[in-house]
């Protein structure tokens, strides 16, 4: 199959028009090896102006020709110096991530699972504590294709599918095609037609905005044709793939080898498809092929032979993954779902304590409420009651002053009446 590029072109370090363009052509070529020319003069340029973002076009574009050309030491410095320019940059994350994901790509294609596992691994912590979904689609992505080495196709769905999701939460649609062509791959692989026809039509609807897309949807087809055993349909697109002038630029030499093999075989070409077998750059996709072509050959001894290398080199490619703890990492990536809904249960409980404090402080208001009402219903009554006794009050002065009233009248006539006897009884003795 087909190396699948990141994403399409976007400005994502924000470089000038001019510059930009003269990147996307190379881009748009990315394994072509005039591509280092290009390469060296951007970083040259970057060197010379003390412009980080100008070097890191420069490596990008050098990366992938490194790998075409089995230079993979060269592939992994360069890799080393894009992460040492934009490790502290939380800014140009997005080329950060698609940079690295290719890279990982790269070391999953030379058979460096248990490399690429650590390197997504470290994005998607990193991508999680940033909370930068496009950095999770990457790292997911990268997954999918390490399951997919390991013959874990419906794995490689699964984590391709949370790819598509975290894609769209990105709002990164350039990258949506892409993932729909791994998609329909996993599902050629799988025997489930349907399916990856379905996800190339996908795809195909982005041709109009992403051309690059119409050389992956055709390979894609190419296979599915092939699998299906619809050999009329697999020449045409063939012929239509080694027509078209993107077809060479826009993939690798061992994977337009593959397909050249799939066509020698398919028109029982097999001794031509053997020597093209040996001419594959990695062991693993020279036992691929060379195992079925001698099947087809009716050499069933050299068949099984080439078969029992192929599980060896696997089991071996295992037992490095093993001893790099893959399984353990490889847990880790696939619960990341679990982190989220532990995150989502978190911010529930802290909404239920919001809500229970919130209940708390509607308690307390209450009652101081009811406390104020309650006081200011005691000290109305300690109105009410100060009025009736002070009413009281002035009633029983009232009826003291009209009392003193009274008897200050009865004794001033008795004082009168007292008088008037003494002075009779002065009358009476004078007499």
């Amino acid at each position: 199959m087909c190396v699948a590029a990141p994403g399409q072109i976007v400005n994502r370090l924000r470089v000038d028009q001019k510059t930009f363009l003269r990147y996307a052509y190379g881009r748009m070529q990315e394994f072509n090896e005039d591509n280092l020319f290009l390469a060296d003069s951007l970083y040259a340029e970057g060197q010379a102006q003390g412009n980080f973002r100008l070097k890191c076009l420069g490596l990008s574009l050098e990366m992938p020709v490194r790998y075409s050309q089995g230079q993979y030491e060269r592939m992994d410095s360069t890799a080393a110096e894009i992460k040492r320019l934009l490790r502290d940059r939380k800014d140009l994350r997005e080329f950060y991530f698609s940079t690295l994901h290719e890279y990982c790509e790269f070391l999953i294609h030379t058979g460096r699972v248990s490399d690429a596992m650590l390197e997504a691994r470290a994005m998607e912590r990193l991508a999680s504590e940033e909370k930068k979904p496009l950095g999770r689609m990457y790292s997911y992505r990268i997954i999918g294709l390490i399951q997919s080495y390991r013959d874990n196709h419906y794995l490689a769905i699964q984590n391709l599918e949370k790819a598509v999701r975290f894609c769209r939460e990105a709002h990164a649609e350039q990258d949506l095609p892409n993932l729909c062509i791994l998609i329909a791959q996993e599902n050629i692989k799988m025997g489930n037609f349907h399916e990856a026809d379905n996800y190339c039509l996908q795809a195909e609807q982005y041709e109009s905005f992403f051309p690059s897309i119409r050389i992956k949807a055709l390979m894609t087809r190419a296979y599915l044709s092939n699998a299906a055993g619809d050999e009329k349909a697999f020449r045409e697109y063939y012929k239509a793939l080694s027509e078209d002038p993107l077809y060479a630029v826009q993939t690798d030499q061992d994977t337009r080898t593959g397909l050249d093999i799939t066509y020698l075989r398919s028109r029982g070409l097999l001794e031509e498809a053997l020597v093209k077998a040996n001419s594959l750059g990695t062991l693993r996709g020279q036992l691929e092929q060379k195992h079925g072509i001698y099947a087809d050959m009716g050499a069933y001894n050299s068949a099984y032979g080439n078969l029992s290398a192929l599980m060896e080199q696997k089991d071996s490619v295992y037992i490095t993954v093993q001893n790099e703890d893959l399984a353990i990492l490889d847990a880790e990536m696939n619960n990341a779902q679990l982190r989220e809904e532990a995150q989502k249960l978190k911010a529930q409980n802290q909404i239920t304590i919001l809500l229970g404090f919130l209940a708390m402080f509607a308690i307390a208001f209450a009652t101081v409420i009811y406390q104020q009402w309650k006081l200011r219903a005691n000290l109305e009554e300690m109105r009410r009651l100060s009025n009736e006794a002070i009413q009281a009050r002035r009633a029983f002065k009232k009826a003291m002053d009209a009392k003193e009233s009274e008897n200050s009248y009865k004794i001033k006539l008795l004082q009168n009446r007292t008088t008037n006897i003494l002075t009779d009884y002065e009358d009476i003795l004078n007499s």
